[in-house]
């Protein structure tokens, strides 16, 4: 943001002190009172130059005042510099703003973003969703910031589960084939498992040696692993479509099957992998390293989640050359992955980056999530509840709400404010759904997004025109319109912050931001009623807001739409 401006302070700033080597950065204040840019840099130079801040940052200032494209330049407090900037100036710095709604190509990464992750033979629950659109949130920023990215939904389509449910078929699915089972009658057969294996404790080694049998290859039972993953990934594909979720791959853990061995000869062979209990092999840490041993295979030579994680960061590496690998997977992973990266790190591997991104838990008064139980809350009955609650707001605003399409409309905010309310939130804490808050067509919320969308839709269309230009002699800003120019400016800063540090409620917080600023400007300036430049101003800041909030709705996996 505002090249020349640091490019000239560089300048000065190198010729007064006589020094070689100066990068100025200019952030917009949080204080809007305090100019539409400041810098820090007299307060960072001053002890080494042996000055006052006030001092070094009167320089800047006097320099800064000779400028063309500003308009006031002042020192602040204990040495920062406030900027305004000339009304051209700043309009034309929008063009950073345009061009911050247009993907760029992709010649960064490759990226890996490993989200999602279900499990077959199981629906999705409503927590899935935190992992999901987390993770879709960032594959869609990294990919509009120029970085080639894989979504990889790393399916969970191997493991004692399939031992269980294997046993569960053949003892009361009734001689029924796998394939004409639905996703909630494989659920019923593992959760009956649960219950029939609290009473007949041999059950559970039934489905050990039922697993070990899949993984020696039995063809019966690799036949009835196929018809599961085939039911689960049918029935998965509709929720991921309401969602706008779209994966570059979903190869799963059973991928790996026959790509373990290597590594374990590996860590074997270096002695990273050494002898546990009953003929297991584990990793052991240093004291300093306070980590547990990490079971990186069973006692009776069968796999386990590790074994398969440890095989697919090889191939990730081997195949893709990532430049980072992103695990978007719950705190509760959080030991989990700190043995798995130290572990990797001990195989002296050429590593990418290798990031656990976290998020909280999602909780909803009074329910149970749990599978075993068969009380898990399903994330397609969350969506359909979200959508008839959305269908209620229209129908109580039916006055301020236009729309030719009652139900597509319902959709849209129905399954938008699901996912706003998750990634409007620090994904690091945990989180209270609560279905007022999200539904409101006021305040940070997808509707409240929509409407404002919407509403500034509304204003091109009275006008006849879809992308007006500024006018080439910028008038005087309002206080109003001065106020939305800076949010505008903040769009591409704000979008690279959201992609690294991972965090899409930067964004979802800045997006409702531009949506108060906007309807401030809206409910006070008037817009087709003005005239000349003031018009065609006006008219162009309301054309920008439209495209940043639509690209950055789109970017957290929402539809905005043209009326509302």
């Amino acid at each position: 943001m505002f090249v020349e401006l640091a490019e000239k302070a560089r300048i000065a700033l190198c010729d007064k002190y006589s020094l070689t080597e100066l990068t100025v950065e200019w952030r917009r204040p949080q204080d809007k009172s305090h100019g539409d840019a400041a810098t820090a840099i007299a307060l960072q130079l001053a002890k080494n130059l042996k000055k006052k801040p006030q001092e070094v940052a009167q320089v800047l200032c006097d320099v800064l005042k000779q400028c063309a494209t500003v308009e006031k330049a002042e020192v602040a407090g204990a040495g920062y510099v406030n900027v305004w900037l000339t009304p051209e100036a700043l309009i034309a710095e929008l063009r950073n703003t345009e061009a911050a709604c247009v993907a760029r190509p992709q010649k960064n990464g490759p990226v890996i973003i490993d989200y999602s992750q279900p499990n077959i033979a199981k629906p999705l629950g409503v927590h899935h969703i935190l992992s999901t659109v987390i993770g879709q949130c960032l594959c869609n920023i990294h990919r509009h910031l120029g970085y080639s990215v894989v979504g990889w939904n790393y399916i969970g389509d191997w493991g004692t589960q399939f031992g269980k449910l294997a046993v569960a078929w053949k003892k009361w699915s009734k001689g029924k084939p796998v394939q004409e089972h639905s996703l909630d009658e494989l659920l019923e057969l593992y959760v009956r498992f649960h219950a029939e294996a609290e009473k007949t404790a041999s059950l559970e080694d039934e489905a050990r040696a039922a697993f070990l049998k899949l993984e020696q290859g039995d063809k019966e039972l690799r036949s009835f692993w196929e018809g599961v993953v085939r039911v689960t990934k049918s029935s998965l594909a509709s929720i991921y479509e309401r969602l706008h979720v779209r994966f570059d791959t979903d190869i799963g853990e059973s991928f790996y099957e026959d790509k373990m061995q290597p590594i374990l000869e590996e860590g074997r062979k270096k002695k990273v992998f050494v002898p546990g209990k009953e003929g297991s092999l584990i990793v052991e840490f240093n004291e300093a390293q306070k980590l547990p041993p990490f079971l990186v295979q069973k006692g009776d030579s069968a796999s386990l989640y590790a074994t398969r994680d440890l095989a697919q960061i090889r191939y990730r590496i081997d195949t893709y050359h990532p430049q980072a690998i992103l695990y978007v997977v719950d705190v509760a992973q959080q030991l989990y992955f700190q043995q798995l990266f130290k572990t990797v790190e001990r195989l002296q591997w050429k590593l990418p980056l290798l990031e656990h991104v976290v998020f909280g838990r999602m909780r909803f008064a009074d329910q149970s999530m749990s599978t075993r139980k068969g009380t898990v809350l399903k994330l397609e009955h969350v969506l359909d509840e979200a959508v008839a609650r959305a269908a209620e707001v229209i129908a109580e605003h039916r006055d301020s709400i236009q729309t030719d399409d009652e139900k597509a409309l319902a959709e849209m905010m129905g399954t938008g404010a699901l996912v706003y309310g998750i990634l409007s939130q620090n994904r690091r804490m945990d989180l209270v759904f609560d279905w007022k808050k999200v539904l409101a067509l006021e305040g940070n919320s997808a509707p409240y997004l929509q409407y404002t969308h919407a509403r500034a839709h509304s204003v091109l269309r009275k006008a006849g025109v879809t992308d007006p230009a500024a006018p080439e002699k910028v008038p005087a800003l309002t206080v109003h319109e001065r106020s939305l120019v800076g949010t505008l400016l903040r769009f591409a800063e704000v979008l690279e912050d959201a992609r690294a540090q991972r965090m899409p409620h930067t964004l979802a917080n800045y997006l409702c931001e531009l949506c108060q600023e906007f309807n401030s400007f809206y409910n006070t300036e008037p817009i087709l009623k003005a005239e000349g430049a003031t018009k065609a101003l006006r008219l162009s800041l309301t054309a920008l807001s439209v495209r940043v909030l639509k690209t950055g709705a789109e970017l957290l996996t929402l539809r905005v739409p043209e009326r509302m």
